[in-house]
């Protein structure tokens, strides 16, 4: 019979592209939502309700591994104190519930698997390369991303095998990152950010989606993982590179730090500042990345 992976978050840019890929690595998906949906020949779907503390109970009894990919997004909106809150509490409300039918029903999981993200390391820009041993910053996404990452470890006190997936800016087809800076490449209207010095730590999305189904595979990965290339990729670069993809220099002056953070306020530091992380920790599991050099991981999401 097929193991059953269940997915939070599953409806969104990489939760979808990930459930293609494990079920046709063999595996039953489950997917919980905050909506009513009919189940197709291929998704099961569970209802959950954060702010009623709901979750249906048999989503995470019937699974044998879990993958939490669910929370509000970073740059969605200006970090106000209430949407800081809203962020945290999306990505570890999600957990205690799962962890409270776990720890009620003494069920064990083959694993449980969490997204995090490199903004563990803070932003800051620095030409130190961060493993996953480097302190959390305590910063506004360095903390988010340690409570997120303490909410896991209940779990994994239950003896679950408990991964963490942290995770680089994403290039996707039409999705993601690019989805939100593309369509002023496309004009050609392209242009750094701030100095554009700051490094920008990235992964393909079909290489974080190969992570992942890794993690569920293999019972040696725990703990920690960063999830991005290891090479000198600035905003500047990457600006660079984007632009002349659509076929023209970049002709306009980068946009001064003090206009984001007018801007975006708190918000501009998640832009304005990078740092480069080491993917070692991943590729000694044997993984391998299939997109390393960035013009082609490009070339990939945009053509």
């Amino acid at each position: 019979m097929a193991q059953n992976v269940l997915l939070t978050g599953g409806s969104g840019f990489i939760g979808s592209y990930l459930t293609n890929l494990l079920i046709g690595a063999g595996y039953t998906v489950s997917v919980l939502s905050r909506n009513n949906k009919e189940n197709t020949d291929t998704i099961t779907y569970y209802k959950w309700d954060l702010n009623k503390n709901y979750i249906d109970e048999n989503a995470v009894l019937n699974a044998d591994y879990i993958i939490h990919l669910a929370g509000e997004g970073i740059v969605e909106k200006r970090w106000t104190e209430k949407r800081k809150k809203a962020i945290i509490k999306s990505r570890v409300k999600p957990i205690d519930l799962i962890f409270s039918v776990l720890e009620k029903n003494n069920k064990k999981l083959n694993a449980f698997i969490s997204a995090s993200a490199v903004g563990i390391y803070g932003a800051v820009t620095s030409h130190k390369i961060c493993t996953e041993d480097t302190p959390a910053a305590n910063d506004f996404l360095g903390k988010t991303c340690q409570i997120w990452e303490h909410a896991s470890d209940k779990i994994e006190a239950l003896g679950i095998r408990t991964v963490k997936i942290r995770t680089g800016i994403v290039f996707g087809k039409d999705e993601g990152f690019l989805k939100k800076v593309s369509p002023s490449f496309k004009s050609g209207f392209g242009v750094a950010l701030g100095t554009g010095k700051q490094y920008l730590p990235w992964i393909h999305i079909e290489d974080l989606c190969q992570i992942y189904c890794k993690s569920v595979t293999d019972d040696q990965m725990h703990g920690p993982y960063n999830a991005a290339v290891t090479d000198n990729t600035t905003n500047e670069r990457f600006s660079r590179i984007l632009a002349s993809l659509y076929g023209y220099a970049i002709w306009l002056p980068k946009i001064p730090p003090f206009i984001l953070r007018l801007v975006l306020g708190e918000m501009s530091e998640a832009v304005l500042k990078g740092q480069r992380v080491s993917s070692e920790k991943i590729q000694r599991t044997g993984f391998e990345f299939q997109f390393t050099d960035l013009e082609k991981a490009l070339i990939s999401c945009i053509h």
